[in-house]
């Protein structure tokens, strides 16, 4: 989720480049940087923190020149550090590059450049992509390009310069935006619209596989298979707030469906398929994991749901005792937690008050910490012993949709990790998992192609003044959190609950006027959920089933159907919570509710 700006022109580049990072610095703070061009000098300007550091740095060091890119980093690899920041320079100096994506494959390639004499100075994937370039380097840049991405495992938006040539500069994706603005004896480059818009409301957008090189006055464009091809420059006519929102009418629906590369990005480069193996030895130490005798997993609201979906992972596959704790109660007893316990802090933007004062409690009582966090540099990060990122990029909508299914992934990560560690599960117990796992994005996005078929479901019963969510097992969780996305937004009043508990008291409630969504997907529990659904509809109630694709038993004494994909029951939670995301949107949306901004809720409470 980085920011990327390139320009050349005719004008000072690196006070467009500046202004380009202002305005895409929501996808990452935790550095920026910028190279200029002048003459035949590459002049690097970086500094660690938000962008206010760097043009503190260039009032200092100015840097001149009318081709240059910029770059505002949310850390992949390497801690927030000026030498990780980008743009990275080859040995020479004379290949800058600036990225977004990860590459799968550098540590293979790291080592055979390092063999052929190249010298890296920082910890990131993306330092690999200049010297492969240099390597190929001999007069051609587009060439020296081609190349080196086509050995490059992963995904990239990336723009390179070269010292030799002041006349133009590459661009390329796979997997990663990339957008191209069409000036007036200027063009740029971006990662996002918001920053071409003081400049230019002509813009083409780079399909996957696609590499451009940039001139002043020319753009020209070649697809995979290398072959010229032409696009006509859209007109945008977006405000800058909505141009934001990638044309989305709302955060909260553009990061929605940003999950299929969210949940991508926590796990590829944390997984090994060929030996079926989860890569955290730097987050938790072999030894560590062995010695484990419990986890305490600790968080608030939707990374407290989160958590309860972890516990059945950590239980069933790394056969270890789990607690789970609401941070905001944990924190005021005098709970004792046997020593050695892992305490895990889970929160989005690591700033949560009673998780943060959880989590310095249990150091205190002398027990190791694990920060589960999608925000480089926050006070959790700092406070615990290690954290595991979720690669989320930044989450505006209020309302948390991408971050808890990048919370579910990494937990799931470390399950397996520990189960791998215990020796509890063989490679090849862990492969089907891992398998499934890297399959999931697809169905992410085969999940959210039937978004409006829950928008459907929204109008039949967005009048409904009360809810209740019901699942069991690991989807329990999920009926929890899909009450909470419908309270937080639409204002209806909605209760998640265990589906066994209905008859201690909620069956009371049933009616005409009470919709019940019922997680009711392929398990060994989905028996069970069909009798719930029976009951209810015994009473006059209406349901709403969020079953698996061609379940027509269900769908047949359902109301209404909200399909996901067959997957393995371990992973269905972060499929099972996507429609219930949508339809929580989609009925607020109805209701005229402010969706990304719902009233008396902050991103992140860092008061008590």
């Amino acid at each position: 989720m980085c920011g990327i700006v390139g320009y050349i022109g005719a004008q000072n580049a690196t006070s467009i480049l500046v202004e380009g990072l202002r305005r895409l610095e929501y996808r990452g703070y935790d550095s920026a940087g910028v190279a200029v061009l002048n003459g035949g000098d590459i002049q690097l300007r970086r500094s660690v923190g938000k962008l206010n550091s760097l043009e503190t740095l260039l009032k200092e060091q100015p840097a001149h020149g009318t081709l240059g890119l910029g770059h505002t980093r949310w850390a992949t690899h390497g801690r927030p550090s000026e030498a990780n920041a980008h743009p990275h320079v080859c040995c020479l100096n004379k290949i800058v590059v600036v990225h977004n994506g990860i590459i799968e494959n550098y540590v293979e390639l790291k080592k055979r450049l390092s063999e052929l004499g190249h010298t890296f100075k920082s910890q990131t994937d993306t330092e690999v992509l200049a010297h492969l370039i240099e390597a190929y380097y001999e007069g051609d840049l587009r060439a020296a390009v081609q190349k080196a991405l086509d050995e490059a495992h992963g995904s990239y938006a990336v723009g390179v310069v070269c010292a030799d040539d002041r006349e133009r500069f590459i661009a390329a994706r796979k997997d990663s935006p990339l957008v191209l603005g069409v000036g007036d004896n200027e063009n740029f480059l971006a990662s996002d619209v918001p920053a071409l818009l003081p400049y230019t409301r002509r813009v083409i957008f780079l399909e996957d596989g696609d590499l451009a090189e940039i001139t002043q006055n020319d753009i020209r464009l070649f697809n995979a298979k290398g072959e010229t091809v032409h696009r006509e420059p859209k007109l945008i006519d977006w405000d800058p707030g909505m141009a934001e929102k990638a044309g989305y009418p709302h955060f909260m629906l553009k990061e929605i469906f940003e999950q299929q590369v969210t949940v991508r990005d926590t796990f590829r480069s944390r997984i090994s398929l060929e030996d079926s193996r989860v890569k955290l030895e730097d987050i938790l130490p072999r030894s560590v994991a062995q010695a484990l005798p419990k986890i305490c997993l600790v968080g608030c609201g939707t990374s407290h749901h989160a958590a309860q979906v972890a516990r059945f992972w950590f239980e069933e596959l790394a056969h270890i005792p789990c607690d789970v704790e609401i941070a905001s109660e944990y924190r005021y007893r005098r709970s004792k937690k046997e020593p050695g316990t892992l305490i895990v802090a889970i929160t989005q933007s690591g700033e949560t008050a009673d998780t943060l004062a959880a989590l310095r409690d249990s150091k205190g009582k002398g027990l190791s910490t694990l920060a589960v966090c999608n925000a480089v540099g926050s006070t959790v990060t700092r406070d615990a012993a290690a954290t595991l990122y979720t690669f989320c990029g930044p989450e505006i909508g209020v309302a948390s949709t991408k971050a808890f299914t990048g919370q579910l992934t990494g937990l799931f990560l470390l399950a397996l990790y520990i189960a791998q560690c215990r020796g509890v599960l063989s490679a090849e117990q862990r492969a089907p998992y891992l398998r499934d796992l890297s399959h999931l994005p697809v169905l992410i996005r085969e999940t959210l192609d039937r978004a409006s078929e829950v928008e459907k479901v929204a109008k039949a019963i967005q009048n409904a003044t009360s809810f209740l969510f019901l699942g069991r097992h690991l989807n329990y969780p999920i009926a929890l959190e899909g009450a909470l996305k419908l309270k937080e937004i639409s204002y209806i009043h909605a209760e998640g609950y265990p589906a066994g508990e209905m008859k201690h008291g909620p069956i009371a409630l049933i009616d005409a006027n009470l919709p019940v969504v019922a997680i009711a997907t392929e398990s060994s529990i989905r028996e069970k959920m069909l009798s719930n659904i029976e009951e209810v509809k015994a009473r006059g109630g209406r349901v709403i089933a969020v079953c698996t694709t061609g379940d027509t038993e269900i769908a047949d004494k359902a109301d209404f159907v909200l399909q996901v994909p067959k997957v393995n029951e371990v992973l269905a939670p972060i499929l099972t919570i996507l429609p219930l995301q949508l339809l929580s949107y989609y009925v607020a949306v109805l209701k005229g509710c402010d969706v990304d901004q719902p009233r008396n809720l902050a991103k992140s409470v860092t008061v008590e």
